[in-house]
C-alpha cells in the first residue's frame, strides 16, 4: 500500500520537477518534496486505519460434528459419500437390528409374564378376601346360635328348678351350648387364620405379592423402553444440513460409543468468517458495516460482507476457576486481537466458502467516507496478487 502510494507521488514530482519543470529543484523543494509524503503517508494510513480497518487474518470456519454410534454393532450399510452434500435426517450408517430386536422381543415377553403373575396375585387376594368374609360370617352365625342355646338353657334349668320341666331337655340344652361354644372358637380361629395370611402379605414388615409384581411390572416396561430406544439407534441421521469428510466406515466395520473416536465426521453447512482486528481497530466498526474479504481460494475476487457481530472477548481473557492464581507466563504475551463476524450477502451470499480458507478483509466503518477508496482499491490489487504462487519448488 504505502509502495504503490510513494510511486503515485513520485510520478506527480517528476512532472512537476523534473519533466515541466513548474517548480525549481533545490535544496528547499527537495526537503518539501521529501517531507510531503512522510508526513501524508502517515496521517492517511492512521486514519485509514481507523475509519476502514484491514485484516490480515480471515478465516472461514465451519461447525464440526463427530458422528458416534450410541450403540455398539456392526455396520451394515453407509449410504453416504464423501463430501457429497446430505440433507439434515438423512441417513448416514445403519447397524445390524437383530440383536436389538431379541432384546425388544425378550423385554415384551418378560412383560406378559409378569401380567400373568399379576392375575394370579390378585387371585390369590380376592380368594383370602371371600375366605375372610366367609369365615367372619360363620363367626357371626356360630355367636348367634350360641346365644340362642344359653338362652334356652337357662329356660330349661329354670323349669327343672320349678319341676315343671325334666332334666334330660336340660342336659341336652347345656350341651347344645358347649358345642356352639366349640363352633363359635373354631370359627373365630379361622378368621384369626385368614387375617394373618392377610396380614402377611399387607403389614409393614413384608412387601404385599401384587404391590411386588407391579414393580417388576414397571421395571420390565423401561427395560422395554430402553431396549427399543436401542433399536432406534441402529440408524444414525445426519444432524443437520452439510457433508461427510474422510469417510473410512464401511459395511462389516463394527462400531462402539466411544467419544475419541467418532465413526465418521460430519460438516455442517452453517459457516462463521471472521476477521481479526487488533482492539483499538474495532472502536468504529459496528454491527451493519459493509466489509470486504479477499480469499486465496478465489484469486482476484472481493466477496462482498456485511459486519454481523464483534465478539467481545478472547480465549485469553478467560480466567481459570480454581484455587491456584492465574499464571502470567515469561513468554511473549499474546496480541489479544478481538474477532469480528461476517456475513457475505448479495450474489455472493450462496458462494461455497472452503472450511478453512483464509485470505484478506477490511471493514468500511460510517466515519472517512472520503479515505474508503483507497481501501478498496488496495484490497482490489492485493487480489489480483493472490494469482501469484510464490514457491520454487
Amino acid at each position: 500500500m504505502e509502495i504503490l502510494l510513494l510511486g503515485i507521488y513520485s510520478f506527480f514530482v517528476w512532472l512537476i520537477f523534473i519533466k515541466f519543470k513548474w517548480l525549481p529543484w533545490n535544496i528547499t523543494t527537495q526537503v518539501i518534496a521529501a517531507t510531503i509524503p512522510i508526513v501524508g503517508i502517515t496521517a492517511l494510513i492512521l486514519f485509514l486505519n481507523i475509519f476502514a480497518p484491514s485484516s490480515a487474518d480471515v478465516r472461514v470456519m465451519n461447525y464440526v460434528v463427530p458422528i458416534n454410534s450410541r450403540v455398539a454393532g456392526k455396520v451394515t450399510e453407509v449410504p453416504v459419500e464423501p463430501n457429497i452434500p446430505v440433507k439434515k435426517g438423512d441417513v448416514l450408517f445403519r447397524l445390524d437390528r437383530t440383536p436389538f430386536e431379541i432384546q425388544v422381543r425378550s423385554a415384551e415377553a418378560n412383560i406378559e409374564s409378569l401380567k400373568a403373575q399379576l392375575i394370579s396375585a390378585n387371585a390369590n387376594q380376592r380368594n383370602l378376601s371371600q375366605q375372610l368374609k366367609e369365615a367372619v360370617s360363620r363367626q357371626g352365625t356360630a355367636r348367634t346360635q350360641l346365644a340362642l342355646a344359653r338362652k334356652r338353657a337357662a329356660e330349661y334349668e329354670e323349669l327343672a328348678r320349678t319341676g315343671a320341666g325334666n332334666r334330660f331337655d336340660l342336659d341336652q340344652a347345656q350341651t347344645d351350648v358347649q358345642r356352639t361354644e366349640n363352633d363359635l372358637q373354631a370359627a373365630e380361629a379361622a378368621v384369626a387364620q385368614v387375617q394373618e395370611r392377610l396380614a402377611a402379605k399387607t403389614s409393614a414388615g413384608v412387601q404385599d405379592e401384587v404391590a411386588k409384581v407391579l414393580a417388576q411390572i414397571a421395571q420390565a416396561e423401561a427395560q422395554l423402553a430402553d431396549a427399543t430406544w436401542n433399536l432406534e439407534q441402529t440408524v444414525t441421521y445426519a444432524p443437520a444440513d452439510g457433508y461427510v469428510v474422510a469417510l473410512a466406515l464401511r459395511p462389516g466395520v463394527m462400531v462402539v460409543p466411544f467419544p475419541p473416536v467418532p465413526a465418521m465426521t460430519f460438516i455442517e453447512d452453517e459457516q462463521w468468517v471472521v476477521a481479526y482486528f487488533g482492539q483499538n481497530e474495532v472502536r468504529k466498526i459496528e454491527a451493519g458495516n459493509e466489509a470486504e474479504i479477499a480469499l486465496k481460494t478465489y484469486p482476484a475476487r472481493i466477496i462482498k460482507c456485511d459486519v454481523e457481530a464483534i465478539i467481545w472477548a478472547t480465549a485469553q481473557g478467560q480466567l481459570p476457576i480454581s484455587g491456584m492464581l492465574p499464571s502470567t507466563g515469561f513468554g511473549a504475551a499474546p496480541d489479544m486481537r478481538l474477532a469480528v463476524k461476517l456475513r457475505p450477502v448479495g450474489e455472493d451470499a450462496e458462494l461455497f466458502l472452503a472450511p478453512g480458507a483464509r485470505g484478506n478483509g477490511a471493514v468500511y466503518t460510517n466515519s472517512g467516507h472520503a479515505i474508503h477508496i483507497l481501501r478498496k482499491v488496495f484490497m482490489r490489487v492485493g487480489a489480483k496478487l493472490d494469482w501469484l504462487v510464490l514457491k520454487l519448488h
